[in-house]
């Protein structure tokens, strides 16, 4: 089976993989929602879901801490990557190690299903991924039919603090907004993922913030960071954010959700 992935490299598999290490957490997710879950044989601290899969599984240091070495001990005969998660120096050395590396990186809500698809043929699990797929496509056409035609509220997302972080065009987070019916107000930013002022943010006069649960894990004690740069005046929702940046089986959820914070329907 031949297939290229994100960094559109050949990966020439002799057939459906039977040994996986994901270093992906929402794709380690999707693996077991298509069934697959018993050909994981190792992921990060960072996979949480489904806890009870995943659990006791071996665990291979964190997305951006790869243990090469344990990841190796495993004889995998394909490993998940993300080129915006993992570090390029682990994915290179597994890949140099004589291990199919499929790297990955959705920057829009379509892409995250194209990509969704192809694990599924890779791992030749297509029957059993096809509910999963047809309830996102569903739910990205209901989406996009709500949002056509009303007003788009301006939304602000930090993705952490200290220094605040927000999401910029180009990703999967940004094109998520935009299809739930948000306009992005750092949608012209240089960066993917720039540092901003909160003062700033203020100037783009939001109308929606989304205080997300991760990466960074924001709290009610936030709320004064955002009064006192004059962010007082938007409509601050805490969002669940898995729902934010998980591109696997969440997508249905965070379509429906985050398309109810900024649209009301």
């Amino acid at each position: 089976m031949l297939v290229r992935d994100a960094l559109g490299r050949a990966l020439e598999l002799p057939g459906p993989p039977k040994r996986i290490v994901s270093l992906v957490p929402s794709l380690t997710e999707a693996l077991f929602a298509f069934g697959a879950g018993q050909r994981v044989v190792g992921v990060t601290h960072f996979c949480l879901e489904p806890r009870d899969g995943v659990r006791p599984l071996p665990k291979v240091g964190g997305t951006k801490t790869v243990e090469v070495d344990r990841v190796l001990s495993l004889s995998p005969d394909l490993v998940i990557a993300s080129a915006e998660e993992n570090r390029p120096e682990h994915v290179e050395a597994i890949a140099e190690a004589g291990v199919s590396v499929y790297v990955t990186l959705p920057t829009t809500v379509p892409g995250a299903l194209h990509l969704l698809s192809e694990l599924a043929r890779l791992l030749d699990v297509e029957e059993e991924a096809r509910p999963l797929l047809a309830a996102s496509e569903k739910a990205l056409a209901e989406t996009r039919a709500l949002a056509a035609g009303r007003p788009r509220p301006r939304v602000f997302c930090p993705i952490w603090r200290d220094p605040w972080m927000t999401v910029g065009p180009g990703t999967y987070m940004h094109d998520l907004i935009a299809t739930c019916g948000g306009d992005n107000v750092f949608a012209d930013a240089g960066e993917r993922y720039p540092a901003v002022e909160l003062e700033e943010a203020a100037r783009r006069r939001p109308e929606v913030v989304l205080l997300p649960s991760e990466p960074y894990r924001f709290r009610q004690r936030h709320l004064s960071d955002l009064q006192a740069a004059g962010l007082e005046d938007a409509r601050v929702h805490f969002v669940d954010g898995r729902l934010l940046c998980w591109y696997g089986p969440r997508i249905p959820e965070a379509l429906t959700t985050v398309r109810r914070l900024l649209l009301g329907v």
